[in-house]
């Protein structure tokens, strides 16, 4: 019996999923495990397997196509088997071989396209081949491109004969797409001498990727759903300074300032319960265990990886796992269970100069800390002014779950635990 497999559920937070890759093609016999398909998601690219033995009977989902959840991607079944009635309009719309540009190019003479010296009739070998046909370079007349970047092309407005490919045989693929400029674009026709060139810019209209929609979507949910409200304190970082160049010179792993703060987080949290909390509408979920979320900035926007337990684990080991993570989110390789289940989360931008923001809280989560740079300040101590290293920290609330005094108790502590870093290592 012929099965359909439907876009899985990949994320907790996904609604549809791009096909970056197929890894079989129809007629193909399948296992049960096998990984069938690549899906780009909001989080990831993420492999899609089979749970049934098979062939694959039909394709319904191309490369580069969006399918939202549940949405058909292919059906599997026994060699020769009737799929009529699983196919529907959609299906037949999406597993069309060439779109209206394509069936054109496919409709030209001979004359115009073979490359392999054929001659059509005399009318028709004796018409001028156009540019177009020069610029070609498949056998079938196409140039040659794959599937996913002649979508994305598409869908940009960009030719594919003005982009380098640098695939197989100078074959287009995503990343030139990417990293294409109009600019770069071969000029058709020099300007005249006579005309100073034009200092003006073009517009560049860029297809909004899975996780950029997904990250809009929550952070706009949040900030226009979660009544925010704001606390900052300004830390004397002078010992924390010297615990992080103590341990550097012991430590194997390069301790940042992040960790540390995570760490101190970690403890405050487990002081202050009304802080490690989530909104659950009927109720107010105070969570049992500790899962500071770390901030990482990728290039298509802002992930979350979860640190575990954090509170139980020392500041070397945060550090460890906190960049093994921000190199997973880089590299797309974040699995559901790394970014799931945060009950806590710190973004830092000290490292880019800035010295205090405020930072949009990550649901469920009831809070979130906005880490500023380490600031050269002058300050006051038994009554002389002398130089100090300061550091503003900023918590973003969810009024609902937490009021001002208990955010105020809660950066009390942590203060205490940043400027006495002993206290969190007993």
């Amino acid at each position: 019996m012929a099965i359909v497999i439907d876009m899985p559920k990949l994320s907790d937070t996904m609604e549809e999923g791009v096909i970056a890759k197929w890894n079989v093609k129809e007629g193909d016999k399948v296992e049960s495990g096998d990984i069938i398909a690549e899906v780009e998601t909001d989080k990831a690219t993420m492999d899609v397997e089979v749970f049934d033995p098979g062939v694959i009977l039909k394709i319904i989902a191309k490369e580069g196509d969006a399918v939202p959840l549940g949405g058909k991607m292919a059906i599997i079944g026994e060699e020769g088997e009737d799929i009529s009635n699983l196919l529907d309009d959609d299906a037949g719309q999406s597993s069309a071989p060439e779109p209206e540009a394509s069936k054109s190019e496919q409709e030209k003479p001979a004359a115009s396209v073979n490359g392999n010296g054929q001659k059509a009739d005399d009318k028709k070998a004796a018409a001028p081949q156009t540019d177009t046909t020069t610029e070609q370079s498949d056998d079938d007349g196409r140039i040659k491109a794959s599937p996913l970047a002649r979508k994305m092309a598409r869908d940009q407005g960009i030719q594919l004969q003005d982009i380098d490919g640098s695939g197989p045989n100078g074959r287009i693929v995503k990343r030139d797409v990417e990293n294409f400029k109009p600019s770069e674009a071969p000029t058709q026709k020099p300007a005249p001498a006579a005309q100073p060139a034009a200092a003006t810019a073009e517009d560049e209209d860029i297809k909004v990727s899975q996780m950029r929609k997904t990250i809009a979507k929550r952070l706009a949910e949040s900030k226009f759903t979660n009544p925010h409200f704001y606390e900052t304190i300004d830390i004397d970082m002078k010992k924390a300074i010297e615990l992080r160049k103590s341990l550097n010179e012991m430590s194997e792993v390069k301790i940042s300032f992040n960790d540390i703060v995570v760490k101190a987080c970690a403890v405050a949290l487990r002081k202050h319960p009304d802080i490690n909390a989530s909104w659950l509408e009927d109720t107010i979920r105070k969570h049992g265990s500790v899962h500071v979320a770390v901030a990482v900035a990728v290039e298509e926007g802002l992930l979350t990886p979860v640190i575990r337990n954090t509170d139980q684990k020392g500041i070397q080991q945060i550090s460890a796992e906190t960049k093994e993570l921000a190199r997973k989110a880089r590299d797309k390789e974040l699995q559901p269970q790394d970014w799931e289940g945060s009950t806590f989360s710190v973004s830092n931008l000290g490292m880019f100069g800035i010295d205090e923001f405020t930072a949009i809280i990550n649901p469920p989560n009831a809070c979130i800390l906005a880490v500023g740079a380490i600031r050269d300040v002058p300050v006051v101590e038994d009554g002389e002014v002398v130089p100090g290293k300061r550091m503003k920290v900023t918590l973003s609330s969810d009024h609902r779950i937490v009021d001002g005094a208990k955010a105020a108790e809660f950066l009390n502590t942590l203060r205490g635990l940043i400027e006495n870093p002993m206290n969190m290592l007993l």
